[in-house]
């Protein structure tokens, strides 16, 4: 199995910055895509932004400008550096890692892993 750890969420004021921290570990072969998804009271999850093993990114509009994804390939790590906070950057911030597992010797198997979610409060 693969489990994912999050970390760096809290309370900020609108304009301050915080930096999530996302750290993969298990029976991992290989990870493709890392991601980081917000879910606000009453919304779906929304993708805020991701990341390729090659360092290709992708940004929800919102995040433009403002937040910043980047992965340690040997630590098995995302981070996501959000700056200049919003009321509407609240939400429960989630992090999903895709790729392949080892099953058994020789045998690996897809796997798309969520962790359990880190709230980010932007209020004053």
């Amino acid at each position: 199995q693969v489990q994912l750890v999050e970390s760096g969420g809290g309370l900020v004021q609108p304009g301050g910055s915080l930096r999530l921290s996302c750290a993969a570990s298990g029976s991992i072969f290989s990870i493709n895509a890392m991601g980081w998804y917000r879910q606000a009271p009453g919304k779906e999850r929304e993708l805020v932004a991701a990341i390729t093993t090659g360092g290709a990114t992708n940004y929800a509009d919102s995040a433009k400008g403002r937040f910043t994804i980047s992965r340690d390939n040997a630590e098995n790590t995302v981070y996501l550096q959000m700056n200049s906070l919003k009321p509407e950057d609240t939400g429960v911030y989630y992090c999903n890692v895709q790729g392949r597992r080892t099953v058994f010797a020789g045998v690996r198997a897809p796997y798309d892993a969520w962790g359990r979610g880190t709230q980010v409060t932007v209020s004053s």
